[in-house]
């Protein structure tokens, strides 16, 4: 579903991605760790068409980038710690906004069980700016799944959250992967990801560093296997 051969990245003399390699298969949910400047967010940035590489393959979803970028963008779904919603625009009326962006056919009846999906079908006339922190990112999901994309991008969605919104925002995520979507997510929470994802990749000076398997870490655990990455 994703794929990323010899990907890198420079701003002027710097360069964040070196040679970066990157495979998901469909329905692998992916967690992407690696320390504050490991690249992380550039490299979702590349993934979602927002930030063109500077050298290497990439392509999602069959699609290559940064040329199929529009066809890319309607297999994707991308949510961020910046929920991109309209405060002075109900819950309801956001939706609608991006259904019609995307063309859905049949949009009130996809709103309705996205509205279901995230837990805020009690409060679709309510203006998002009244929302807490926590709704609004459930409601960026919703956003976000609404063209029932293929390809799910998570960077960070966890900054800002206190612990009920957290686990609230866990039981969506959990939702969004048991349909059989392929996702990426970055997080610093460890303990969060080695809950939700299938797999992780730890990114360290620009390349992925070590990968495993939630099987492969039975033996293990996240940590021990985050911090042995990292000093390799």
């Amino acid at each position: 579903m994703i794929q990323v051969r010899k990907l890198v990245k420079r701003f002027g003399l710097k360069t964040v991605l070196r040679g970066l390699d990157f495979e998901v298969q469909p329905g692998e949910f992916v967690a992407l760790l690696g320390p504050n400047g490991a690249g992380k967010t550039t490299f979702l940035r590349i993934l979602a068409s927002l930030s063109r590489p500077s050298l290497g393959d990439v392509t999602v979803a069959g699609h290559r980038l940064p040329g199929e970028a529009a066809a890319v963008r309607a297999r994707l779904g991308v949510v961020s710690h910046l929920p991109l919603l309209y405060g002075d625009l109900t819950a309801e009326e956001n939706l609608r906004f991006y259904a019609r962006m995307y063309n859905i056919t049949n949009h009130e009846t996809r709103i309705t069980e996205v509205l279901e999906m995230v837990g805020l079908e009690n409060r679709h006339r309510d203006l998002v700016r009244t929302y807490s922190r926590g709704m609004q990112q459930r409601l960026a999901i919703g956003r976000a799944v609404l063209h029932d994309p293929d390809v799910m991008l998570f960077d960070e969605p966890y900054t800002g959250l206190d612990q009920d919104a957290s686990s609230m925002l866990d039981e969506v995520l959990k939702t969004v992967a048991a349909e059989g979507r392929t996702v990426v997510m970055t997080s610093h929470d460890l303990a969060r990801a080695e809950d939700l994802a299938t797999r992780f990749d730890i990114l360290s000076r620009g390349v992925i560093a070590a990968s495993a398997s939630r099987e492969q870490l039975r033996q293990s655990n996240l940590l021990s296997f985050y911090k042995e990455a990292l000093a390799g």
